[in-house]
């Protein structure tokens, strides 16, 4: 009895019944010959009720689950898929309420569906994460209703499930064959023209037309009588470390998605990209204090020692101290090496109070400085302007737009390479830049 009750809810039709039965009562207290009609009716509907409640407590009546991925991804869409057996021997109307992760703050999901007596439907909603850590998943709740629809009841599966949200791992398949066949260009990226030799020997092969003279090896040549060439490829095994800020710089949100999670998003996509072009990957982060160190290697476990740390990194968005960061890349990077840098500058100045310290990193490694448009200073200089006040918003939107453009000649003039990009296109525009660097034998 206490299964009946705790799982039975009236709906919307019984209530409407019931006050039907209210004024028909009132209307047989003034018209006396309608009491009898009124009592008959009431007993049949008591019945219905009683009918319905058999219907549906009777059997077994509905099985489901709901089917999770072993790890969220995130900032991208996540399948759900519930599963839905209907072991009644009629048609039913169903209520999904699915108890989503507290991180969403959302409490009117619901789906509603039917199913045909001894009918299975699999049902797929999408989730999409902005925060990294656990996720906990409550009951899944279905709402079930017989033909008559006076009562209905409540099923409960799948208690308590968690899911860990990891960086954005889809992406990280979604690039890794477009960079490893340099087929970006596909995505509305330029296509990256070979400059320069690179430095590591491949071979000494025969001379064909269209091979570079200046390649001809003359001892080989002389001693087998014809045209003979060196053959390069790009070097390899160059260490490539992402150096992310987590200072309040990166706090800022695009999309619900914060810049620190698109550079942690951006770092898994290009760690990997490195390590299938034979480099060596690795990593670490900075605010206060340089953390989460991943020294840059080659070995088949990095990719996931990488995907770890980027999963545990935590701040508190406190000012960024880059001299800390090039103390500590001084004391610890002893080989040359690619510096991709994500950060954030927003104005001129900024920039000019941490330019001593990127100038001397820049020194002993190739620095590229990664930070990013305001998409919506964007949005603001392409609206109309209708008053003063409108005029004044745009004026200063589009004094930060060049500002930005500003530090971009700013680095370029004191040598280091930048990277200005809205933070949509962040990964796309961070593994170009990588593959024009190796094109160029820069590194």
């Amino acid at each position: 009895m206490k299964r009946l009750f705790k799982h039975t809810y009236l709906t919307f039709r019984f209530f409407i019944i019931a006050i039907a039965f209210v004024v028909l009562f009132i209307l047989a207290y003034l018209y006396p010959g309608l009491l009898e009609i009124a009592s008959l009716l009431f007993f049949v509907a008591v019945g219905l009720v009683l009918i319905d409640l058999i219907l549906l407590f009777k059997q077994k009546g509905i099985s489901a689950s709901r089917i999770l991925p072993e790890k969220l991804s995130n900032g991208d869409d996540n399948p759900i898929e519930i599963t839905l057996q209907n072991n009644y021997n009629f048609k039913t109307d169903l209520l999904l309420i699915d108890e989503m992760p507290f991180q969403y703050q959302k409490r009117d999901f619901e789906i509603k569906t039917q199913l045909n007596k001894h009918d299975k439907k699999k049902i797929t909603y999408t989730l999409r994460p902005l925060e990294r850590g656990e996720y906990y998943f409550g009951n899944l709740n279905v709402y079930v209703n017989s033909p008559i629809g006076l009562v209905t009841r409540r099923f409960q599966f799948a208690k308590d499930a968690m899911v860990p949200n990891y960086p954005s791992f889809l992406q990280l398949r979604k690039y890794m064959l477009l960079a490893f066949s340099n087929k970006l260009f596909e995505y509305g990226l330029k296509k990256i023209r070979r400059i320069g030799h690179t430095m590591e020997f491949e071979q000494i092969k025969d001379y064909v037309t269209g091979d570079d003279i200046r390649n001809i090896n003359w001892k080989a040549t002389a001693k087998r009588n014809q045209l003979m060439v060196n053959q390069f490829q790009d070097e390899r095994s160059q260490p490539i470390y992402s150096v992310i800020d987590k200072g309040r710089a990166m706090k800022m949100p695009f999309e619900g998605l914060s810049l620190l999670d698109y550079a942690i998003n951006a770092t898994l996509v290009i760690s990997n990209v490195a390590l299938k072009k034979q480099d060596k990957a690795g990593m670490f982060t900075f605010s206060r204090k340089v953390e989460n160190k991943v020294v840059a290697e080659r070995r088949p476990s990095q990719m996931n020692k990488i995907l770890e740390t980027l999963y545990n990194v935590n701040t508190d968005f406190s000012e960024s101290d880059f001299s800390r960061l090039y103390i500590d890349i001084k004391r610890s990077l002893t080989q040359r090496g690619l510096l991709l840098l994500y950060t954030n500058f927003e104005t001129l100045d900024a920039l000019h109070r941490q330019l001593p310290y990127l100038q001397a990193i820049a020194k002993n490694h190739l620095l590229v400085v990664i930070f990013f448009e305001n998409t919506e200073l964007h949005k603001l200089t392409n609206l109309e302007a209708h008053n003063t006040f409108d005029i004044f918003q745009k004026t200063i939107a589009e004094k930060f737009m060049y500002e930005k453009k500003l530090i971009v000649n700013e680095l370029q003039k004191h040598g280091i390479q930048s990277i200005l990009t809205a933070p949509e296109h962040l990964t796309i525009n961070t593994i170009n830049k990588y593959l024009e660097i190796k094109a160029r034998g820069l590194i």
